[in-house]
This record gives structure tokens, sequence and C-alpha cells, in this order.
């Protein structure tokens, strides 16, 4: 997502004009095009969901191969139908997400074994992108580009993070001998169970969000003397990035620890 979003401020290409073309995401219109970061994370997403599972469990390999595509082209298509995107946008946000699963594909199972044995691993994955973020092309005119950037960023860091601390207090099971599981059926339990935890979980990253969200601001607006609920103070690089990191790193962390911790609690796992 870095990759192209920065990408898209450096290269400048325009989205579709309208005419021809009606936008139906009023937001984003100021933003460049090129690539589709939508494309490149429907891309990303669906694709390397495959292949990390297609070794772990039974399932048709042509079905999952299909619904990947699916996922990916339905995506892709929608950034056309809104007319945020043009052709050559979406082709080149589906090439650089396939580029880059070909290139760290390899680098995978390392990156795990650094994910869960070394100390350094939860310094470096707040510290690197937070620089990156903080150093983000700077744009003649605002866009969000900059702080949707450092959401996704923070939200991966944070989650990353989590993944990290919960061996720590036995939120994951212990991986299994076994080289293929089997899915286990869907059934109304199963079905109730995960919407329970889904409403527990959601509302609790709601809380934490809107918590560090208006501490990190209270905070920032004093330290650099800012008139609170100053809209076009939240734009400038010192505040936007912080506000936006503590909050949405934070967010990560709860979806991966505090969530779970709590489904324990309440007996949902």
């Amino acid at each position: 997502m870095y990759i192209g979003q920065v990408s898209k401020d450096i290269l400048k290409w325009p989205r579709p004009s309208s005419p021809s073309v009606v936008k139906l995401e009023k937001r984003l219109a100021h933003e460049f095009g090129m690539p589709s970061t939508h494309a490149m994370a429907a891309t990303a997403i669906s694709f390397t969901f495959l292949i990390s599972t297609m070794n772990r469990y039974k399932y048709p390999f042509a079905l999952g191969l299909m619904l990947a595509i699916l996922f990916s082209t339905m995506v892709s298509l929608s950034r056309l139908y809104t007319g945020m995107h043009t052709v050559l946008d979406v082709i080149g946000g589906i090439l650089i997400s396939g580029l880059f699963i070909a290139v760290t594909y390899p680098a995978w199972d390392f990156i795990d074994h650094l994910e869960s044995a070394s100390l350094l691993f939860p310094i470096c994955i707040l510290v690197v992108p937070f620089f990156l973020c903080y150093n983000y092309p700077v744009s003649d005119n605002y866009t969000p580009t900059r702080a949707d950037t450092t959401t996704i960023l923070a939200a991966g860091a944070g989650g990353t993070i989590g993944f990290w601390v919960s061996p720590f207090f036995k939120l994951v099971s212990e991986p299994t001998e076994s080289a293929i599981q089997s899915i286990p059926p869907l059934t109304t339990k199963m079905l109730g169970l995960g919407l329970t935890k889904f409403m527990v979980g959601i509302v609790m990253v709601f809380l934490v969000r809107q918590l560090m969200q208006n501490l990190s601001l209270q905070v920032l607006y004093s330290w650099f003397k800012v008139v609170t609920r100053n809209k076009e103070a939240r734009r400038r690089l010192e505040i936007e990035v912080p506000y936006k990191f503590v909050t949405y790193s934070s967010v990560g962390i709860c979806a991966t620890v505090f969530v779970p911790m709590l489904h324990q609690f309440l007996g949902l796992l």
C-alpha cells in the first residue's frame, strides 16, 4: 500500500476526467490515479491468502484460485464503475502486486521466523512505518493520501505487534504437526458464535479508536499550541502522522490482543 500510494504522488497521473465518467467517490477525487491501490490490495490479499492456505487446509485449489480471481476482479471493476480509475490504473495496480508477491514470496518463512524470534522486530515494525509516513512525498495540494497511508501502515504495524505479543498471553493455539487440516463445516452454532465475536470485537475496537484519537490529538494540540478542534491543524505533518499512527496502531494491537483476551474472558473462544 505504501508503494502504491507513494507512486501516485510521484507519477501524478490524474484520475479519469468528468465528463466522460461520473465520479461516485468525492472524497478521493483530489488524489492521483496511477496505480489503483484498491486493485493492488485486492490482488495482494486474495492471492497471498490462497498461497498461504493451499498447503495447510483441504480445499480444491481450482476453487480457491477462482475465488481469488473473482474477488480481485470485482474490486478492480468497481474502481472503473465508480469513475475513480482508468483501465491502465487498474492493470498497473494488479501488476505491481503480482510482482511484489513474486519477489517477497521466498522470504515469507524468514519474515515469520523474525516475527516470532527477534526481540528487535517489534521496534522495527513500529519505527520503520512511522519514518516512512513522516517522510511521505510532499504534494502541492493537500490530499488524503498521506493520512490514508498512515492509517494503513499503522494498523498493519499494530496488528503485527499484536501477533508478536499473542503467544505470551496464550491467545494462539500451538501449531499442529499435520501438514493439512480440514476446514470445519459451517453450522448455525458456529455462525452465531462468529457474529457474536465480531460484534464484541467491533465495539471494543471502536471504543479504543475514539479514546486514542482524542488523547493523541489533545496531547499534540497542547504540545504545538493549536486551537482544539481545528480541522485544518489535523492536516499538519507533525500532527496528522503521529495522531493517525498512534490511533490506528492501537486499533491493530486491540484487534489482535485485547479483543481475543475479551473473547477468552467471555468464553467465546
